[in-house]
């Protein structure tokens, strides 16, 4: 008992306490948005995929970090796993809005992306934990791209894209933090410019083309198109200072924001929140992102400060792009905002991987 009181007081409860509030955040506005219809399910949903993730969370903690560290199979199944489970998708997984992406098991969607996000941080963490001496060659970031270029070839064709861009966006952060020359980084930079201009013309299908020039021409189609993103727009614009109040924002309430328990939760809040609950998100957020930098830094040896180093870039990666999004700055490309918008399989690992992170400090 006296172990466990210990262990409980060594975990940063910072960290928890701001990746608590900003899922009660989240909670609030799936609450909100769920008035005008009358269905309540996705918030009830979401408060017991919270609970569960918090549990999660404190249990994963108890688990010593190192069994991912010293336990190279282990790492090769789960990536094994993760291949499988994207595969699986094609043969399995319903068709909802054109794309192959859960698995539905009775009520509930799971995302396996999701945890393949967190699986592919660890393998990354291990392979450069392992050779940051080493990172003048250009071969360890050839295989570590191939470790990453696999899965997301399979949920690009799923197809989704934007989850491949998250993917290879921490990817880059990661070799950027181990100490890639920046010679090479240019040439990879150089490389990756000519596939998105490759994959423009061979690759991307007509919609996904569509939604591009509808970003940067915004005012080429706004019933069509751009429909979704300049409601977004506005529904921000609207919110002022202090917002519309919870519950009582018209964009949200009377359905012309679309998705707005998922990919436009933001204009939502902002929409019924104003720039006060903005600004607190934001404060958050950073306050969330420092704690999980503290852990890196704090840490002695490598694989636990690049797996924290790369979930730092994981979440602000998806922060950067959903808000984005939202401002009509990028494109519309189907990723949450972590821990708020709707999705057991983003919340749950989100608090998996923050488990993880507890144990290092910890142990570490």
């Amino acid at each position: 008992m006296k172990k466990f009181i210990n262990h409980l007081k060594k975990i940063d409860w910072i960290l928890t306490a701001s990746a608590v509030l900003l899922s009660g955040f989240g909670i609030v506005s799936i609450f909100s948005s769920s008035i005008r219809s009358g269905d309540f399910v996705n918030f009830q949903k979401q408060i017991f995929f919270f609970i569960f993730g918090l549990f999660l969370m404190i249990v994963v903690s108890f688990i010593d970090w190192r069994i991912l560290r010293d336990q190279p199979y282990l790492i090769l199944t789960l990536y094994f796993f993760c291949l499988v489970s994207l595969v699986g998708l094609f043969f399995l997984a319903p068709e909802i809005h054109g794309t192959k992406s859960w698995y539905k098991i009775g009520a509930i969607s799971l995302d396996p992306i999701e945890f393949s996000k967190i699986i592919l941080l660890i393998l990354l963490a291990k392979y450069f934990s392992m050779r940051h001496v080493e990172m003048y060659r250009i071969k360890h970031i050839i295989l570590s791209g191939i470790y990453i270029s696999i899965p997301a070839a399979l949920i690009f064709f799923q197809p989704n894209l934007g989850p491949v861009l998250v993917l290879f966006g921490v990817w880059a952060g990661i070799l950027l933090i181990s100490g890639i020359k920046i010679r090479h980084f240019l040439i990879l930079s150089f490389c990756g410019i000519l596939v998105v201009a490759l994959g423009w013309v061979f690759v991307l299908r007509e919609y996904q083309k569509e939604r591009i020039i509808g970003f940067m021409l915004p005012q080429a189609d706004p019933l069509g198109i751009n429909w979704n993103q300049n409601q977004a727009k506005i529904a921000i614009g609207s919110g002022g200072i202090w917002g519309r109040g919870i519950g009582r924002g018209p964009q949200t309430q009377h359905g012309f924001l679309p998705a707005p328990q998922t990919d436009f939760i933001f204009s939502s809040i902002a929409e019924e929140t104003g720039l006060a609950g903005v600004s607190l998100i934001f404060s958050l957020f950073l306050l969330f992102l420092y704690r999980i930098i503290r852990i890196a830094i704090d840490s002695k040896t490598n694989f636990p400060r690049l797996f924290a180093s790369g979930f730092a870039v994981l979440i602000m990666v998806q922060i950067f792009i959903n808000i984005g999004m939202n401002l009509g700055i990028l494109p519309i490309i189907g990723i949450p905002l972590p821990l708020l918008s709707y999705g057991g399989s983003n919340l749950v690992t989100t608090f998996l991987a923050l488990g993880i992170l507890q144990s290092i400090r910890v142990e570490d």
